[in-house]
């Protein structure tokens, strides 16, 4: 058992943020968790060691309760409502606290938390993970990490009842932005998998045959290795990750072209071609269905 020291803050109890809690208890840390959610609060307790786990009813009732704490929100909006808000993180940080976000954040908007939260003498983290909700369960994450000496001393062993691969990106923000970068690619890689198994599709060829050749070429990619055979073939389409989220990665790939200057004309095209499958099946729709819109399914 890894856990040790005081409780655990953890605040976002979604489809990720819920394994990732379970498995902070799992490894024997104790959990002050707060989500507006009563069915999500109520699967966390579910199975908990008795004293193990309490919840608050705000943000700022876990400043009192934690040194650290962990957010798994959707997006920078619901971590500044969060951190800024009523009844909010922010004003009541004490020095030597530590707030990790493992969402998806913008960088720019973790940077200026960050230097909020500095003022007051905390320190805030970003720390987004890579991985399926099975890894998860698991608690086989990949996690990036942007922060200081300090922050990383303080956030390291929570993070590793979490994850296997802890990879320090620099600055605070810099773990958002390759985040964000990274789930480009991904996308970039799914939809050429997708495209082209149409296209194969359509030339009549073996399409099972075809993924051995990717594999064993050039063209393999995580999509082709554990997507194709695995989801898309089968029609299964249980990847275990939402059009709205890689549309969401996809904008904020967007945010740090525009802020560099670069001209990424791969990637506007990429986010305008996710964006049409969002419109045609949904944000909830899992990212693999991607397949079934450039077949003209709706």
């Amino acid at each position: 058992m890894s856990g040790s020291g005081g409780a655990v803050g953890f605040i976002g109890l979604g489809m990720m943020g819920l394994p990732m809690a379970r498995s902070l208890l799992r490894r024997g840390r104790s959990l002050v968790a707060c989500d507006t959610s009563t069915e999500a609060r109520a699967a966390l307790a579910e199975g908990a060691t008795p004293g193990a786990l309490r919840f608050v009813d705000d943000p700022a009732g876990l400043a009192d309760a934690a040194d650290i704490v962990v957010l798994m929100l959707p997006d920078s909006r619901v971590v500044a409502q969060v951190m800024e808000g009523a009844g909010g993180l922010l004003p009541v940080l004490r020095p030597g606290q530590l707030v990790i976000d493992m969402g998806s954040s913008l960088p720019g908007e973790t940077r200026r938390l960050a230097a909020l939260a500095a003022a007051r003498g905390a320190m805030v983290m970003d720390a987004p993970v890579s991985g399926s909700v099975v890894k998860a369960r698991s608690g086989t994450l990949a996690i990036m990490a942007g922060g200081d000496d300090a922050a990383w001393a303080k956030a390291e062993p929570v993070l590793r009842d979490m994850g296997e691969a802890l990879i320090r990106t620099g600055a605070v923000g810099s773990a958002h932005a390759m985040k964000a970068l990274n789930n480009y690619v991904y996308a970039a890689g799914l939809l050429a998998t997708a495209e082209a198994l149409r296209m194969a599709e359509a030339a009549g060829l073996d399409l099972a045959v075809f993924a051995d050749v990717l594999n064993a070429s050039s063209g393999r990619n995580v999509a082709t290795e554990t997507k194709v055979k695995q989801e898309i073939l089968p029609g299964r389409y249980q990847g275990g990750f939402q059009l709205g989220l890689m549309r969401k990665d996809l904008e904020t790939a967007g945010t740090i072209a525009a802020e560099t200057g670069f001209d990424a004309r791969a990637l506007e095209l990429c986010r305008s071609l996710w964006a049409d499958a969002v419109a045609a099946l949904g944000p909830k729709a899992d990212n693999t269905e991607i397949h079934k819109v450039l077949g003209g399914g709706r």
